[in-house]
């Protein structure tokens, strides 16, 4: 009995003991899963704010030519990013899509400059400011405050049948890391055609800039028809894009004196042939970037020799066959000159007898 007691009191005393060493052992690690939870806490927000702060490079470009396009939107290749002009079966054109991002504070936009463009904070848009300048009706969106203005603007007040054309900045780059050439677009920007009295023609006002990589996730989620041959929009406009789609003549390149196409070459002329000069180097580049292999070379010898064989065909031939082609083309060149002689003889006398009956 005495030795029951004696154990139950031994162990009534080591139970405290027992007890503080497991809660400082528990206290231990719940110290240690905290630290480290915060250690990788830490080093996340370092990595996201790392993210934030640098842009993450998609291309690592060994040659870029950057050029600016105006789109057309009487071009049929350019149709999609006008229509529908009411939207319509969860259907919405490239304008009003911009403009509700816009108003709603989903994209910055930037102010549309006379000289280079930047896409800085400092130049970012004062949406209410453009708003009030182009005359669009909007009021004050549910959430607005002072700090983060918020408009809603009705479908009626958008002037989307006034947007004519786009202008875009369009980067053409080599890269080394694929050794592929891509055609990206960085920049688009609204063009409004607006009339101030009737019979004027109309004038262009450039409205504001858009990121392209800002807007992209938006245009993803836009269904249009890319033909009118298949009446199903299973494309999107990210889609038009990326495939290079659309259709525009150049109006200025990045250069060092920041001048435009028609700055540098006034004679109309000129113009036509410097943008159809721009377009084709860019394209031999492309061109001539990849040797041909010994097939594609044989093949090129192989039309090139037909192509001389037919020449000298041509140069050999009689001097008699080549003369009674030249006769034979010329009868027929005078058979058709009588027709046409006679036809214009018979008209005045038909209505001759035409007069005399009305006599």
């Amino acid at each position: 009995m005495k030795r029951i007691l004696t154990a139950i009191i031994i162990m009534s005393a080591a139970m405290p003991c027992i007890m503080a060493q497991k809660s400082v052992s528990s206290g231990i690690s719940r110290k240690s899963a905290t630290s480290d939870t915060h250690r990788t806490t830490a080093r996340g927000g370092v990595n996201t704010a790392a993210g934030s702060a640098t842009e993450v490079k998609t291309t690592d470009p060994a040659w870029m030519n950057v050029v600016y396009r105006s789109l057309d939107l009487n071009d049929p290749a350019n149709a999609v990013l006008y229509y529908p002009e009411e939207a319509a079966d969860g259907q919405d054109n490239l304008f009003r899509l911009m403009l509700r991002l816009i108003a709603g504070n989903n994209i910055t936009a930037y102010e549309y400059l006379d000289g280079r463009e930047n896409f800085s904070e400092t130049n970012r848009l004062n949406v209410k400011d453009m708003l009030d300048r182009f005359q669009i009706m909007h009021t004050d969106a549910k959430g607005s405050t002072e700090r983060r203005p918020l408009y809603e603007i009705a479908d009626v007040d958008m002037p989307s049948t006034e947007i004519l054309s786009y202008f875009i900045i369009e980067s053409n780059e080599f890269d080394r890391r694929d050794s592929r050439m891509r055609r990206r677009i960085e920049a688009i920007c609204p063009v409004l055609h607006r009339t101030e009295e009737f019979g004027q023609e109309a004038v262009r006002y450039p409205m504001f800039w858009v990121r392209y990589d800002d807007l992209k996730p938006h245009l993803a989620l836009t269904s249009v028809f890319l033909s009118d041959e298949n009446h199903v929009a299973s494309s999107t406009l990210e889609d038009y894009f990326n495939l290079n789609l659309y259709n525009g003549e150049i109006f200025k390149t990045r250069n060092l004196r920041n001048k435009s196409m028609s700055q540098l070459y006034p004679d109309p002329d000129d113009l036509k042939h410097a943008r159809d000069s721009i377009d084709k180097r860019i394209d031999a580049f492309a061109d001539a970037l990849w040797v041909p292999d010994p097939e594609e070379i044989a093949r090129r010898e192989e039309m090139k020799a037909a192509s001389d064989t037919t020449t000298a065909a041509t140069a050999d031939a009689p001097k008699s066959r080549r003369i009674s082609a030249a006769r034979g083309a010329s009868k027929k060149a005078d058979k058709t000159v009588k027709k046409k002689s006679r036809s214009r003889r018979s008209t005045p006398a038909a209505t001759r007898s035409v007069r005399n009956r009305r006599k």
